[in-house]
């Protein structure tokens, strides 16, 4: 088998062999069957020598914290995971790929309200300075571990963490009744008592995360895993400031209508349900909470926008605003003239 072949290959162990689960059908000698059946009766140190170690993988190894790469799990849009040992126990390592080699698009979107270390970093972002362009994707890689540590410990549903070093985040590995790796969402066939039950679940889930301040930005079926004691959300890089970000209401919704759609394949009734606005409105009014009571169903209000009332907020404020400049430079005003100054700003 050529080396090259290695970049069509995933595969997973099972027992103390190693099976292929998937292969591109344009694979280097051309015969996808030949190759399926030269990889399911393979040994693993075999397969092993195709098998492509990041290099970020060196500095974990180093530091003890990675005793071996036991096989490469997923290939993402934006990382690779691998299952490996650490310490004598099995949690896989999540390789963020480069920003020029993600697939994931529209980062800066996502990025929006969140708090930047101190101003030097902001700027330096800003100005897409090489140490900005190295800090902004620092925080790209580092904002997951922050978000997966918050969400866990308010009792959202995601896998432990325990370290994260050099572009790899190394967590638990989600596994299933049988201790192998856990299928997403979209490999399971559902009932449609299950689809029900298991969106109930999401949409509380989301619930939770919002009530902590954040949005997924990017759920689906392919980012949930069923775990042995239930669903679990995964893939948190791009992690939405709800309180921050202009595009939360948007994300928000979309990632309620992507849950909503796909367990609907098995239960439609779920299709015209509408939690996303009803979520949102909730929150943005400061009534929602986790034992939130909620109903599927959202009403837009049909009473017309004061747009007079925004107006006179918007020039109250501004004259406020030049109140305070004007009170910022009462020193060289004398005292009997500041009430004059301010009385001409608001027309008295």
């Amino acid at each position: 088998m050529h080396r090259q072949a290695a970049d069509f290959i995933s595969i997973y162990k099972y027992g103390n062999r190693v099976k292929l689960i998937r292969m591109h059908p344009q694979a280097p000698d051309g015969n996808r069957r030949s190759n399926i059946r030269k990889f399911l009766h393979a040994p693993e140190q075999e397969i092993r020598k195709y098998m492509r170690i990041p290099k970020s993988f060196e500095t974990l190894v180093d530091n003890g914290l990675i005793d071996e790469v036991l096989y490469q799990l997923m290939s993402g849009k934006e990382a690779d995971v691998y299952v490996v040992q650490s310490k004598g126990e099995i949690c896989c390592a999540k390789v963020y790929k480069e920003a020029g080699k993600r697939s994931f698009r529209q980062q800066t979107e996502y990025q929006e309200g969140r708090k930047g270390r101190n101003s030097r970093q902001a700027r330096a972002i800003e100005k897409n300075s090489r140490f900005g362009r190295e800090e902004k994707e620092g925080a790209w890689q580092n904002a997951e571990a922050v978000a997966l540590q918050r969400l866990a410990e308010i009792g959202v549903r995601v896998p432990r963490i325990f370290n994260c070093m050099d572009g790899v985040l190394l967590m638990e590995l989600v596994v299933d009744a049988n201790g192998d790796a856990a299928p997403r969402l979209n490999d399971l066939t559902l009932t449609k008592a299950q689809a029900v039950e298991y969106h109930r679940l999401m949409i509380g889930q989301i619930v939770l995360m919002l009530c902590a301040g954040l949005i997924h930005g990017d759920l689906s079926e392919y980012n949930v895993l069923a775990g042995s004691d239930g669903l679990v959300i995964i893939d948190l890089p791009q992690a939405v400031d709800a309180a921050g970000n202009n595009n939360a209401a948007r994300m928000l919704e979309r990632d309620v209508a992507n849950i909503t759609a796909y367990f609907g394949r098995f239960a439609p009734e779920l299709l015209a349900t509408d939690y996303g606005k009803e979520i949102w409105k909730l929150y943005e009014n400061g009534k929602l909470s986790p034992v939130t009571k909620l109903t599927g169903r959202f009403e837009q209000s049909g009473k017309p926008a004061d747009v007079g009332g925004v107006m006179r907020d918007i020039d109250s404020a501004r004259r406020w605003h030049e109140l305070e400049l004007a009170r910022a430079k009462s020193s060289a005003i004398p005292p009997a003239n500041q009430q004059e100054a301010g009385k001409q700003l608001f027309h008295y």
